[in-house]
């Protein structure tokens, strides 16, 4: 879909739908919805007298242009209430109002620039959330349905935003370019989220990462089993040991501020199907276990991003990634593995993979001095109990990175909440035969394992981890994604890496 800008009169401007907008309880249209209300001899008007609209968040309603405008019809969508304004009902307002243009078979699409009047939004920050409200809202995941919808009737070609003002066409043009680059990694790591699991293993994984190390500005290597061993990541073999698949660690380095020593660190979970091990999950659980890699599909998500962006910092990721399945020769209930940092696990459920898998990576990546370091997992169910869907389970050792990953997450609309990791809590995991086990008991699982992957990082080593369980793949539509993979973190990650330094 063609992303740009049109200066002209919004009541001429030609295009199949016109999206203008309304915030909640206004009787009356302003603005540029008042213009093209006047145009039409108080039409939307007419819809609210009716109480046909509200303004409700999210909610849209129809008119024609019955040849008054250059519109064939308008589109209004609902803005919410004005004093909960943010630049995320700018993302549901523009993912709403777009599905409903192209249920309509809409080819083209223009927009006003929604709340850059009384919203009081910066033009760039508005036009970055509508590329990626029209991205994020528009996207399918349909590559395996034989008898598809006809693509073609159903798909917008072009979105344009409608600004009279020609001194801030520049602006827009930069936050629509931002907009998309973000929101087209995100939905590239979508697309790995929601691949099934007989499509992308472990091998699938470093085939895409290998795909990325052909940018000109990325650097990647894949350490293969044997390489792995000779890294003693005992913990993260003992993981595969119940798979036919071959594990892979995968490094993927971007380089934007070379004579900078300081890179920043970000480590994804890699598990592509966890059925638990041994410790077997029941059958209604492995269902949405594809997405247990949405940890490693961030990582690759948001290095696309970064290499789109071109910031002038330097960033590392890097995968651990495996299937965790019950095979003959699976990880047993009371095996002890070493890590690669030397401290050894005692193994009380195969189902707490994910934290073993990581405890190698963040060790890998604490020996090469990457700080700050951030994690992403899919790791506790214990997160999903605590949080739900909506906001992201946040740990970390540094107050001031914290604010970093929040205040990136208000840009994004991607949600964090910050959960303790007070020392008493690691007694949790403390063993008599081993340093540590893998799994406490039923009480504040999230943190107990958020503890476990801090014994992994250097001890002067900002860390964050981010436990995406609940909102990595979601299983009912919800804001502006559809059920399935949400590319969570990918956003945020590259505007922290975009604002860090």
């Amino acid at each position: 879909m063609k992303l740009s800008v049109k200066t002209q009169d919004i009541t001429n401007v030609k295009c199949d739908v016109l999206i203008v907008n309304l915030f909640d309880g206004v009787k009356t249209p302003g603005g540029a919805t008042g213009v093209v209300d006047k145009a039409l001899g108080g039409a939307i008007a007419k819809v609210i007298k009716n109480k046909e609209f509200t303004g409700k968040k999210g909610t849209t309603a129809v008119v024609d242009g019955t040849g008054k405008i250059g519109a064939g019809r308008v589109v209004i969508v609902g803005l919410g209430k004005q004093e909960e304004f943010d630049l995320d009902c700018v993302r549901l307002a523009t993912a709403k109002s777009l599905c409903k243009a192209r249920a309509m078979k809409a080819k083209s699409v223009v927009t006003i620039m929604h709340g850059a009047g009384t919203g009081g939004l910066y033009p760039a920050d508005t036009a970055a959330a509508i590329a990626e409200g029209a991205l994020l809202g528009l996207y399918k995941f349909d590559k395996y349905v034989s008898k598809k919808k006809d693509d073609e009737a159903e798909k917008i070609n072009e979105l344009y935003i409608c600004e009279i003002d020609k001194g801030k066409t520049a602006a827009i043009r930069k936050g629509l370019k931002l907009g998309q680059e973000l929101a087209e990694s995100a939905n590239m790591a979508r697309d790995l989220i929601n691949e099934p699991p007989n499509v992308l293993n472990a091998a699938g994984l470093a085939r895409h990462a290998r795909k990325l190390g052909k940018r000109k500005n990325l650097s990647v290597r894949i350490y293969n089993k044997k390489e792995i061993r000779a890294m003693k990541m005992e913990a993260f073999l003992g993981v595969n040991k119940g798979s036919r698949n071959d594990p892979f660690f995968i490094t993927i380095e971007y380089k934007g501020a070379p004579k900078v020593k300081k890179t920043m660190g970000i480590v994804g979970k890699g598990i592509t199907f966890d059925s638990g091990g041994l410790s077997l999950k029941p059958s209604s659980a492995m269902d949405t276990m594809k997405s247990d890699m949405s940890g490693a599909a961030a990582v690759l998500g948001t290095m696309d991003a970064i290499s789109r962006i071109a910031p002038k910092v330097n960033v590392t990721g890097v995968i651990a990634t495996t299937d965790n399945m019950p095979g003959g020769g699976a990880q047993c209930i009371g095996d002890i593995v070493r890590a690669s940092n030397g401290k050894t696990i005692e193994i009380k459920n195969t189902d707490a993979e994910g934290r073993l898998i990581l405890a190698d990576a963040l060790a890998w990546s604490a020996k090469k001095e990457l700080n700050p370091i951030i994690d992403l997992a899919t790791l506790t169910g214990a997160c999903v109990v605590a949080l739900g869907t909506y906001r992201t389970g946040l740990f970390s050792n540094d107050d001031k990175l914290v604010e970093k990953i929040k205040n990136a997450g208000a840009k994004t609309g991607e949600k964090y909440w910050r959960l303790p990791i007070d020392p008493e809590y690691f007694d949790a995991v403390k063993t008599d035969i081993a340093d540590m086990k893998n799994v406490g008991d039923r009480n504040a699982g999230a943190t107990t394992a958020a503890l476990f992957l801090k014994e992994f990082i250097g001890k002067d080593t900002q860390w964050a981890h981010l436990d995406i369980a609940g909102t990595a793949f979601l299983e009912k539509p919800q804001g502006y994604y559809i059920k399935g993979g949400t590319g969570v973190g990918v956003r945020t990650l590259a505007t922290l890496a975009m604002d860090m330094f």
